[in-house]
């Protein structure tokens, strides 16, 4: 049964569609370096959003939803770092953005993750890696979070579909948030990536999938009650299908290897909920992988923050800040065991991975590249 929701989510995508194909694919994106999280980082990121057309034009008078990254459990640590010098958006870019959100008229801001195995509410999660949640909440008139790994604070999930066909699944459901909101935000740590090369404002989506529906332990005909376990028997691998209360893979005889699948439904997800600002935290992070489970990852320290209006040419921008050509093809760094997630949203229609076509303002890529793997 298609519902009210669903139809409103379908009349926003067209339009956000009918925008692109006008040429609104090719938007700018602005660099600035900041060296820490400190006293500086305000004035930085108010000459980031300034350099954009500024936060009021994007906020002004809406609900925002921002989807944060806090992939794996809050008691890995890389080292004696805390996870939001490593793996995590810094709570710091997070208060901030929502600082000057507020600023500029934000009606209403939620904070989205979808934090492993558990419906624990986010407060409590963030807690449990010693963050103080009030700082988050306090940054802002209206704040709130939600857990969207499970049905959460809604009677159903909401179908979002894939425009142009999608490559993996033609339809996807998400919890509510991500159709409850005029505005969708990926607030996203600047890192490589085991599977997908690089994890961007793009690759933050794939935590949008609730595992209730998509996960390890997700029921057969119907979304479990709760999330049990990660995304690798169903995304990664294809070893079972999502519960049937959602639409199934467009080919089932297509690869079964994680390189194949896991970027082609990042795109899926951002050609269906279409990412309106992509901040990407590159001020701390670590190089080799996206979590300290990966062997080999270390610290880094890009100094660098990115944002733009439209996540493609914002990744294509940070992966090529990164040291890499955001053209590159499977087989060349980053891509060396996995398709390129740029190019497939691409293919989609969600923007443009061509750096000669986008305008960067602030810094210049040449001058503030950081070599990842030589960090």
């Amino acid at each position: 049964m298609i519902t009210r929701r669903d139809l409103l989510a379908g009349v926003a995508t067209a339009g956000i569609l009918q925008q692109r194909a006008s040429g609104a694919a090719i938007a700018p994106v602005a660099i600035q370096r900041c060296r820490t999280y400190g006293a500086g980082l305000e004035p930085t990121m108010r000459r980031l959003f300034d350099a954009i057309g500024g936060l009021g034009r994007i906020v002004n008078n809406k609900t925002v939803a921002i989807k944060v990254n806090l992939t794996g459990r809050p008691s890995q640590r890389l080292g004696h770092s805390p996870a939001e010098l490593a793996h995590w958006t810094h709570p710091r870019v997070i208060g901030m953005t929502l600082h000057l959100m507020n600023e500029a008229g934000a009606k209403r801001i939620r904070i989205l993750e979808s934090p492993w195995s558990t419906t624990d509410p986010l407060e409590e999660y963030m807690m449990e890696a010693n963050w103080d949640p009030s700082m988050i909440l306090n940054a802002a008139k209206i704040v709130e979070f939600e857990n969207t790994n499970y049905l959460g604070n809604a009677k159903q999930y909401s179908r979002f579909a894939v425009p142009n066909g999608g490559h993996l699944f033609p339809a996807l459901r998400l919890n509510h948030s991500y159709a409850d909101c005029d505005v969708f935000v990926s607030i996203a740590k600047m890192k490589e990536h085991a599977t997908a090369g690089v994890t961007l404002s793009m690759k933050n989506c794939f935590g949008i999938t609730p595992c209730t529906i998509y996960g390890d332990g997700a029921g057969e005909k119907e979304p479990s009650l709760a999330p049990v376990g990660g995304r690798g028997s169903v995304i990664h691998s294809g070893a079972r299908k999502p519960s049937l209360s959602a639409p199934q893979e467009l080919h089932p005889e297509s690869p079964r290897r994680d390189g194949y699948r896991v970027p082609r439904v990042v795109a899926d997800l951002c050609a269906a909920r279409p990412i309106d600002l992509a901040i990407i935290d590159g001020v701390e992070s670590m190089a080799g992988g996206e979590g300290p489970w990966i062997r080999g990852t270390r610290r880094c320290s890009p100094g660098v923050i990115i944002a733009g209006t439209n996540p493609v040419c914002t990744d294509a921008v940070a992966t090529a800040v990164l040291g890499f050509d955001p053209m590159a093809k499977r087989g060349m760094a980053p891509f060396e065991n996995c398709d390129n997630t740029l190019e497939l949203a691409e293919q989609l229609g969600v923007g443009s991975r061509d750096l000669s076509k986008i305008d960067v303002a602030g810094a210049q890529i040449a001058d503030i590249r950081y070599e990842i793997r030589k960090a």
